[in-house]
């Protein structure tokens, strides 16, 4: 190979290894986008879960041929085949598809179709601030009654009121201090009935979910019911009763 050729090679394999990483870390920021554009109100949080459903294996698919290719590429220059950029390339990809990847390989878990959790099933907290109203909300707020409680208590068993010896008003302001610690955001309070109300936002898409937390005076000290319930999807895949369930774990922690 002459000197003119060989410098011909190394430019492309420079050049190839460059546009892969560059393709790969656009893809990558695409799909991190679209899991938090929502948190940057860039659009509404559906939007960005049916875009990430739709393109996110797309783009780590792509991204992986790509890598192949430029692998191939490097191979055919005579040159170094797993350069740094497309080794990067390739975690990129991977990472691009690891929730793909996680799903594919994790038992699956069937959670009723339902999007309204309370601890307490038979008065659950019925919210006076909050109602149908509220932004991006296709769910009501107007418990459905014992069809979906017996479905909870099938899926969720472990999903009960907090007893705690702590008189109402300290339960009452400890679980308003929690609420705010966990992000949740405080929109209505009634320290003369003890309950409040907020929203909670999920980590991933920032979903709105709304809490009521209810305080009830008991003769050997408090009882707290918590009642959470998603403003869009028929189902919640379980996140209302882990909220809850947080929730009541870290009051029991919390001195």
């Amino acid at each position: 190979m002459t000197k003119t050729n060989k410098n011909e090679a190394i430019m492309s394999k420079l050049n190839i290894n460059t546009l892969c990483l560059t393709f790969s870390v656009l893809c990558l920021s695409l799909a991190v986008l679209m899991v938090f554009g929502a948190s940057l109100n860039l659009w509404e949080p559906i939007q960005g879960f049916s875009a990430s459903r739709q393109y996110n294996d797309s783009l780590g698919y792509i991204t992986l041929v790509l890598v192949i290719l430029t692998f191939i590429i490097n191979g055919y220059n005579q040159q170094k085949v797993f350069t740094v950029k497309a080794i990067t390339a390739l975690v990129l990809g991977i990472a691009i598809l690891t929730p793909t990847i996680i799903n594919t390989l994790r038992v699956p878990v069937r959670y009723p179709p339902i999007h309204d959790i309370s601890t307490d099933t038979t008065t659950p907290p019925s919210f006076v601030f909050l109602d149908d109203t509220r932004a991006g909300a296709k769910n009501s707020l107007h418990y459905a009654g014992q069809e979906i409680a017996d479905q909870q208590h099938k899926a969720f068993p472990n999903v009960k009121p907090l007893l705690t010896s702590q008189a109402q008003d300290k339960a009452y302001q400890k679980s308003l201090q929690l609420a705010d610690k966990m992000g949740w955001e405080i929109v209505y309070q009634d320290p003369e009935q003890q309950f409040f109300e907020a929203t909670a936002y999920t980590p991933f898409f920032h979903f709105a979910d709304d809490v009521i937390v209810r305080v009830s005076e008991q003769s050997n000290g408090s009882k707290i019911d918590i009642r959470s319930v998603s403003r869009i999807g028929r189902g919640d895949r379980g996140v209302n009763a882990q909220r809850i369930n947080h929730f009541i774990n870290d009051f029991k922690q919390t001195r």
